[in-house]
């Protein structure tokens, strides 16, 4: 149990094993920005700010795996400028990455295809995951993600390999997430009430909640928020 207390006079925070994994849909930078008069791709850098920070106030608080929905598999139908504002902003998070996360004791996981992105950039990925790899806290970051395409490649991979009918172990042993257990609460952001294609089969169980903020005005008292919803509610996985 971790027990995180602000201030003298707030409500403290309190994390136990029910809440291990919490799990951000990102949205809205777009919109924040327009709002504002400002070209799309400014909402994303403030968005990006947003990731960094609220990423290490979840494990400050005692949450043990954080995963964030960075760029879907839908995503490159955007227009080009605003694809290329975003793979510039996770370069650059990429190269700052390491140091961080050595600091805060997190390994980065990257969950989907990586097979689109520039050699350079695969090369990134691959140097953050190796060498965050023994640390302990979780950073998953879903890019080129979706979660129908993941099933389908979790069921293909399994039954090739076991040559027959496969069970729900099988797959979950090819999932992207299958180093971390599946979220307990899922955050979306930005007044939209679906998962859009995110951790279709993670997600099952997950308690979901949404609000109407943009993702760049997100704040340690919104994650607050969505941790004390999560505690209120009864979680019965089915049963009674």
């Amino acid at each position: 149990m971790s027990i995180f207390k602000k201030k003298p006079n707030e409500e403290a925070i309190v994390i136990d094993d029910r809440l291990q994994h919490i799990a951000f849909i990102m949205d809205g930078n777009g919109r924040w920005a327009r709002r504002r008069g400002m070209p799309r791709e400014y909402g994303h850098r403030a968005g990006s700010k947003v990731f960094r920070d609220l990423s290490i106030y979840c494990g400050d608080i005692g949450i043990k795996v954080v995963t964030v929905y960075a760029f879907s598999t839908e995503n490159w139908k955007r227009p080009q400028k605003e694809v290329d504002a975003i793979m510039t902003l996770l370069e650059e998070f990429l190269f700052e990455a390491l140091e961080t996360m050595k600091a805060r004791d997190a390994q980065i996981h990257f969950l989907g295809d990586p097979s689109p992105f520039s050699e350079k950039f695969r090369a990134l990925m691959e140097k953050t995951e190796r060498e965050s790899a023994e640390n302990h806290r979780v950073l998953n970051i879903a890019l080129n993600y979706g979660g129908r395409a993941e099933i389908i490649r979790a069921a293909n991979t399994a039954f090739t390999e076991k040559g027959g009918e496969i069970s729900e172990d099988d797959l979950e042993r090819h999932l992207y997430t299958s180093h971390c257990p599946p979220p307990d609460l899922i955050v979306r952001t930005g007044g939209e009430y679906r998962l859009s294609n995110f951790l279709m089969w993670q997600s099952a169980y997950s308690e979901l909640y949404f609000t109407d903020k943009y993702w760049p005005d997100m704040r340690h008292a919104d994650v607050d928020a969505a941790v004390r919803e999560f505690y209120s509610r009864q979680r019965r996985f089915g049963g009674v």
